[in-house]
């Protein structure tokens, strides 16, 4: 069997009192989105979204100029391994910024 390359641990509070939902994904390099696997509903959908998005793992850089809007209380975290690097990432809604980043994974964090 071949050790996975990308093994996430995607969890997501809807509010602060809220207790978070949790997904695993799982997948190979490769045609990663068919191979897929996890606890998530939609894992190749959420490995797509991931492979497609700019930078989906970095932080808003300190210096941009985001506009402050409040998009919510939803906060997520991303950890583990993507493509064989270790990964660990936030994500909120709390400036036009963040709210973007989470736009572009809205098919993992939304599920």
């Amino acid at each position: 069997m071949t050790t996975p390359t990308t093994r996430l641990t995607v969890t997501v509070w809807d509010r602060p009192d809220a207790a978070p939902r949790t997904w695993e994904l799982i997948a190979n390099d490769g045609n990663e989105e068919v191979a897929a696997a996890g606890t998530h509903p939609d894992p190749g959908g959420a490995i797509s979204a991931i492979a497609t998005a700019t930078r989906p793992f970095e932080p808003v850089p300190r210096d941009a100029m985001c506009t402050q809007i409040y998009g919510g209380p939803q906060r997520a975290r991303i950890e583990g391994v993507w493509r064989g690097q270790p990964v660990s990432a936030s994500y909120d809604k709390h400036n036009g910024c963040e709210i973007a980043r989470w736009k572009a994974l809205s098919a993992v964090l939304d599920a």
